[in-house]
């Protein structure tokens, strides 16, 4: 009996342990909080674990117009769409850390398309890293300025605007004032109607620039490889030239301002818009000859926050291209103005209309262009 009374003591005594080891409290594992990092401005936050800082972003863009709508324009032609419909979505992630080097930080900026055909696509927008002075990817060139203030911009103004990869370095002297030198691909200013060889040198590019309070300039250069794929043509050295300057307007609201800026390039008229659509160069003169189209082109912009909710803008190009051996050349002016209406913060309705004029060298094919459309835009 006492050693049965021994066994169920025992018994109970251990169950009891158990049950309280069992309830013991289990330490949590720590948590890594989101910490705001208000180093880079807002809505940057600091990776968990990490002492990078991430900005993440996006915007839906959607729009509706029409073709060119001139008298001797597409509208009304069975094999053409009359209306157009596009929505796209962006993504964008801008990170960076601070480190014994200077600032490292990494840009990505992409976007996907649904345009009617139907069509679908997906284009990289940017991707680039920077580290002190030193700028590696893709991005917009170093020689663009100004690139219009219309909310769309239905009809395509004559000016410096390229998306490219390049390697650069800019330093920076205080005031606002900076130099950057860069190497860029010289695949991204290629005309499509031209024949060119491989890449043999990249874009050499420059610039010296002020940015401060009453607003910016610039004034860029490029020097570039004309290659032709035939052998016998020996091809050549080109050369671009642009300056621009931005003044901001205070005395009419503190969001509005102004541009003007000249362009001129001899070899890739890229570095000029080229809206009008003349080749590059033309080859044809003389076996081991080559000879280069050139050209300038002029524009200016305005932009008026008239009230906290309504923008008005209205920018135009003139454009004159002597075409290369017997290629002919054309003169270009065209206008776009647009109204957009932002009722609440981050989100815009815009109409926008546009008009184009280009007179081809030597031919009677001279050709109107009329074009409107409407935006719905969110960003965030």
């Amino acid at each position: 009996m006492k050693l049965k009374s021994l066994m169920l003591g025992a018994a109970a005594a251990a169950a009891a342990t158990t049950a309280q080891a069992a309830d013991l409290p289990v330490a949590p594992e720590p948590i890594d909080y989101v910490r705001v990092c208000d180093a880079y401005g807002s809505r940057f936050y600091y990776i968990p674990g990490t002492e990078t800082c991430l900005r993440v972003g996006g915007r839906v863009r959607v729009e509706y117009k029409t073709t060119n709508f001139a008298d001797n324009g597409s509208w009304g032609d069975r094999t053409a769409n009359d209306i157009t419909f596009r929505a796209r979505g962006y993504v964008y992630l801008d990170s960076r850390t601070n480190t014994e080097f200077g600032l490292l930080r990494t840009y990505t900026s992409m976007y996907m398309t649904g345009d009617t055909g139907p069509s679908e696509s997906f284009f990289l927008e940017a991707a680039y890293i920077q580290w002190g002075g030193i700028t590696a990817g893709r991005t917009t060139s170093f020689f663009q300025f100004a690139t219009g203030q219309a909310f769309i911009g239905v009809i395509t103004r004559d000016w410096a605007d390229t998306t490219t990869n390049l390697l650069a370095y800019t330093a920076a002297f205080g005031n606002g004032f900076s130099a950057t030198v860069a190497l860029e691909d010289s695949t991204f200013t290629e005309s499509s109607a031209a024949i060119y060889a491989g890449q043999r040198w990249p874009d050499l590019v420059a610039n010296l620039r002020v940015d401060q309070g009453w607003g910016s300039a610039q004034l860029s250069g490029a020097v570039y490889d004309v290659r032709p794929i035939s052998a016998s043509k020996s091809g050549s050295f080109g050369w671009a030239i642009g300056a621009g300057v931005v003044f901001n307007l205070p005395m009419l609201s503190s969001d509005s301002n102004i541009f003007f800026q000249a362009q001129y390039a001899d070899g890739k008229l890229d570095y000029i818009g080229n809206a009008a659509g003349v080749a590059d160069y033309d080859f044809v003169i003389g076996s081991g000859s080559s000879d280069t189209s050139s050209g300038y082109s002029l524009s200016a912009g305005i932009y008026h926050q008239a009230t906290e909710t309504i923008g008005l803008a209205l920018d135009g190009s003139w454009s004159d291209i002597d075409g290369g051996g017997t290629i002919n050349g054309a003169t270009r002016w065209a206008i776009d103005g647009s109204v957009q209406y932002s009722p609440v913060s981050g989100f815009a309705v815009g109409v926008d209309m546009g008009y184009a004029d280009t007179d081809y060298d030597g031919t009677a094919t001279d050709v109107e262009d009329w074009r409107a459309g409407i935006r719905l835009q969110r960003t965030f």
